[in-house]
């Protein structure tokens, strides 16, 4: 006699997204969390991940904060991860450098603790003063920059020293609004000294070379919130993205998002890791994705039509994405042609 249980044992598992992939390289701030607080259902979503066998790796523009102290945040949340699953701008900032000068070689670090240590575990030596002769000058966000520090990395380019920035974040997100951030600091050097930074973060490919040399992953998944710094980065290293949308991007981003800008995958949020791949597919009339159709009218502006209520949005966004993306080719289309759509998804 056959139980429930046995029919349930035999019955094939369907695929999901999650399982063309070895590794997740996740954003965080708008991914995984928001602010202080996860956002809802990640820590679900990504210890299930785990528990199929997928390496997580969380990947952040920070340089400020060390790798310890990000995955202490992140086990708060819930999210298993530990130190050696954090890879960080100042990590991808100090092999950069290690790279190109020799062991032991002085780097005046304009940064915090975070980069301080990054380039130590390269076997080079932290300074702050353009007189220990630096041979690089390497720069990543901290609050207590000060003139003086500035000035030091300033003179120390000024003299010949190879110049880092850990990114080109020009702001950075805070609870009282957006504030200067470690792109807007490295003018400062550059404006000073006619010499423009090599950039080490996101969407620059260091970082994810970083992550893809710590990780070892052969089929990665980039998992981000914001087209120009996540979705491009995965882009320019040639690996597939998925664009959630519990952050920074929302539907018109994407449908007017030009080639460099536009993910692999489309979710609403992590879960839909672990749910079928949505299969997008041209129609006689337009693009279809689960009983919605998006098609191009007379009149010039895109239409979304959809099944009952009660279906998934986001499958309209990904038939309308297609035939955005389709029409403009390597252009971006005209933001009031796609506003029909907008409607369509109640957004």
């Amino acid at each position: 006699m056959t139980g429930a249980g046995d029919d349930e044992a035999e019955r094939p598992r369907v695929p999901v997204l999650l399982d063309a992939y070895d590794t997740l390289l996740l954003d965080l701030d708008g991914v995984v969390y928001l602010g202080r607080n996860a956002v809802s259902g990640a820590p679900e979503a990504l210890t299930a991940a785990r528990d199929r066998g997928v390496r997580l790796a969380f990947v952040t523009n920070n340089a400020s904060r060390t790798p310890g102290a990000i995955a202490q945040h992140l086990r708060h949340l819930g999210v298993p991860a530990g130190q050696e699953d954090v890879v960080t701008s100042a990590q991808a900032a100090a092999r950069l450098v290690a790279e190109r000068v020799p062991w032991g070689s002085a780097v005046l670090v304009v940064g915090g603790m975070g980069l301080r240590m990054a380039v130590r575990a390269h076997g080079l030596r932290p300074v702050t003063t353009a007189g220990d002769a630096p041979a690089a000058v390497v720069q990543g966000m901290w609050e207590g920059v000060s003139y003086g520090l500035l000035s030091e990395g300033a003179l120390a380019v000024r003299q010949g020293a190879w110049f880092v920035a850990a990114n080109g974040d020009t702001t950075m997100p805070t609870g009282r609004g957006q504030l200067p951030g470690n792109g807007s600091m490295a003018r400062v050097i550059a404006t000073a000294t006619g010499v423009e930074p090599v950039v080490a973060g996101k969407p620059e490919p260091p970082l994810h070379r970083e992550s893809m040399i710590r990780t070892e992953s052969r089929r990665p998944l980039v998992v981000g919130d914001r087209l120009d710094t996540d979705i491009e980065g995965a882009n320019r290293a040639g690996v597939d993205s998925l664009l959630v949308l519990t952050g920074v991007a929302g539907p018109l981003d994407l449908l007017i998002a030009g080639p460099c800008h536009r993910p692999t995958h489309i979710c609403a949020d992590l879960s839909g890791l672990h749910t079928p791949t949505a299969r997008v597919r041209r129609s006689r009339t337009g693009w279809e994705c689960r009983g919605w159709n998006a098609m191009w009218e007379e009149d010039g502006r895109l239409r979304l039509s959809g099944p009952a209520d009660g279906e998934d949005p986001v499958d309209g966004l990904r038939a309308a994405c297609a035939a955005a993306w389709e029409m403009a080719g390597d252009g971006r289309v005209d933001e009031d042609a796609v506003k029909p759509v907008l409607s369509a998804l109640g957004t």
